[in-house]
């Protein structure tokens, strides 16, 4: 069974950075594509960042804040988050895609991220 866990997340004041971290229990290698996802009170999820071996993808709203990177070493995918602002704050939620396209098929738990104003 694949389990994706994050953690690095918590309260932050707006303006500061947390490092949000998905371990996963098998070789990142296994997966076509790795991202973050993040879910607001009332609100749909959506895509933040998304990771292949070649390729990023960065949302708009997040762009030029926020970084996704991997270490193949250590199954691990980050999403490191600079300038983080109160509109920031949701659930964030780390996701596996082993098909080359299409919705991603394993998703962690989430990790509770707080900006506070």
């Amino acid at each position: 069974q694949v389990q994706l866990v994050e953690s690095g997340g918590g309260l932050v004041q707006a303006g500061g950075s947390l490092r949000l971290s998905c371990a996963a229990s098998t070789s990142i290698f296994r997966f076509n594509a790795m991202g973050w996802y993040r879910q607001a009170p009332g609100k749909q999820r959506d895509v933040v960042a998304t990771i292949t071996t070649l390729s990023t993808y960065v949302e708009d709203s997040v762009k030029g804040r926020f970084t996704i990177s991997r270490d193949n070493a250590k199954n691990t995918v980050y999403l490191q988050m600079n300038s983080l602002k109160p509109e920031d704050t949701a659930v964030y939620s780390c996701a596996g895609r082993v098909r080359i396209s299409g919705e991603f098929d394993y998703w962690g738990r989430g990790t509770q991220v707080t900006v506070s104003s």
